[in-house]
């Protein structure tokens, strides 16, 4: 398909063309959630099955979007930006703190949020990979922000005294990929352990990085 049909526009119901339009692509978006984070997956919904999920015609499907690759891309987006949201409201409760509770009330904030569905944690971690260069390329681009916030943190705590200042690049994209395999096996199940016991083993880790061994406060 060339691309997407055109809505129609005007009032009804009391409603004007775009709330109607956001209303759709919501009901979209959640049934895509529940579809491909859990069964059948994304490579295994069809449009008609997400449209039926979503009580909506695939005629609407085609006015919101052209494929599900891009339903898949809105949605992927979607959940980081929920993640993102939490870490950043949890910032005005960390000011001022410690950096070893600052990190703790930054990460438990992030954890809780990705963790409270676990067809978050599959469509963030699992049905992204592989798809399309175009999606490796919103995954890497979207990976690249959180390390430049845990870069941004870090080197706050660097200027403040309470980490070791370095480049943090390397060692903040390889914490990444530590906390998005964790979680998912964690969700999963493959791990017996509470959701604080993660969150407090990948702080440690995260403080063992900005506070290397030997490494002691007002030290270069």
């Amino acid at each position: 398909m060339g691309g997407r049909l055109r809505a129609p526009t005007g009032r009804y119901g009391g409603r004007s063309a775009e709330e109607r339009k956001a209303e759709r692509r919501h009901r979209f978006l959640h049934a895509a959630l529940r579809l491909f984070g859990d069964t059948p997956g994304y490579r295994g919904t069809t449009v008609a099955a997400l449209s039926q999920a979503a009580g909506l015609s695939t005629r609407q499907f085609y006015e919101e979007f052209r494929t599900l690759e891009d339903v898949l891309a809105a949605l992927h987006l979607q959940v980081n930006g929920w993640a993102e949201r939490a870490v950043l409201d949890a910032l005005a409760d960390a000011e001022g703190l410690p950096l070893a509770e600052r990190v703790t009330v930054l990460f438990r904030a992030y954890a809780r949020d990705v963790t409270s569905d676990p067809c978050r944690i599959r469509v963030a971690f699992v049905e992204i990979i592989g798809v399309s260069p175009r999606i490796e390329e919103q995954r890497l681009a979207r990976r690249a922000r959180w390390v430049g916030l845990i870069r941004a943190e870090a080197d706050a705590a660097a200027a403040r005294g309470e980490a070791a200042p370095r480049d943090y690049r390397l060692a903040a994209t390889a914490f990444i990929g530590s906390v998005n395999g964790v979680l998912h096996d964690w969700t999963a199940g493959w791990l017996d352990a509470t959701l604080d016991e993660v969150v407090d083993e990948l702080v440690r880790l995260l403080l063992g990085m900005l506070r290397p061994e030997g490494w002691r406060p007002g030290s270069p």
